[in-house]
């Protein structure tokens, strides 16, 4: 063989191998996943539904890399981008209502097991028996309360003729109550023992008498026409609940929280939810989380 012919042969031999390689990254590269900054950087609403999402993901048998967008988002206009396919964000969690499942693709399986229903009012520290009273939903009709201006509780407390402003911007309703410019402010209790964390210097406190509850689900939502991500979501969350890591997590996160909410010592004022679509799988016991047991319930 001919020296001047070598580099020709080496070429040939390492072609093949340069395109098995590069092959193979391609194959390997991880779909990239964006979801909403949060609005108040920090905030402790994030973890739980970031890392259920991520262990979804890691179940489906894909490959995806889960990401923050750039910038914060309020969450109508995250929904919003995410309706229209023209901003960053693939998939964002928020509560479900007929509207959004026409205008997004749901993954119709609770992230929080319905437990975002169950709402405990905030109330200002000056007023701790504000609520002792209170049996019915007639009872809360004379006072005011406030939520997001573009959360589905809005229109449900309203549905049921409570008196409720809704607000632009999350921190707005905490200073709201802190100035009492509202009489109470209804949180999940999935959420509410971090924001009274995080509001200390606002005068605020968590009502020990009542609870306001009804059926709900946040999901998981992507666009419309994004139905492998949907697919895969889905996959990954199911597979969770087969071998009981969702349980694992969720009671992780909430189990010393639901024990702390007292719910057998409350008062449950049940309001019905018009926004709840048909295909909610209310009949999927498995998917809800309901306490052992409730008394004095009142409507």
């Amino acid at each position: 063989m001919r020296l001047s012919s070598i580099p020709h042969l080496l070429r040939c031999l390492c072609l093949p191998i340069l395109i098995l390689i590069g092959g193979q990254s391609a194959v390997a590269a991880p779909a990239q996943v964006l979801y909403p900054r949060p609005e108040t950087a920090g905030d402790p609403r994030t973890d739980y539904p970031v890392t259920l999402l991520r262990l979804a993901l890691a179940k489906s048998g894909g490959q995806f890399a889960l990401q923050p967008t750039r910038e914060t988002m309020l969450q109508g206009r995250a929904l919003s981008e995410l309706a229209t396919g023209s901003g960053s964000p693939r998939v964002v969690w928020s509560m479900t209502s007929r509207e959004r499942e026409k205008a997004l693709l749901p993954i119709r399986i609770p992230i929080y097991k319905g437990l975002i229903g169950w709402r405990i009012p905030l109330i200002h520290k000056q007023n701790p028996d504000l609520l002792k009273e209170v049996n019915t939903v007639d009872g809360l009709k004379t006072l005011r309360t406030a939520q997001g201006h573009d959360w589905p509780d809005t229109d449900i407390l309203r549905a049921a003729q409570l008196n409720v402003s809704g607000v632009v911007g999350y921190e707005s309703l905490f200073s709201m109550l802190h100035t009492q410019r509202i009489d109470y402010f209804p949180r999940s209790l999935a959420e509410i023992w971090a924001e009274i964390k995080n509001h200390s210097a606002k005068d605020i406190a968590i009502d020990t008498h009542v609870v306001i509850h009804y059926d709900t689900a946040f999901y998981y939502f992507v666009n419309n026409q994004d139905t492998a991500l949907a697919q895969a979501i889905e996959r990954g969350l199911e597979a969770a609940i087969a071998d009981g890591s969702f349980d694992r997590l969720f009671y992780q996160n909430y189990a010393n929280l639901i024990k702390r909410a007292e719910l057998d010592k409350r008062v449950v004022i049940e309001l019905p939810n018009p926004l709840l679509p048909p295909e909610t799988p209310l009949g999927r016991k498995e998917l809800w989380f309901r306490p052992a047991k409730t008394t004095n319930a009142g409507k």
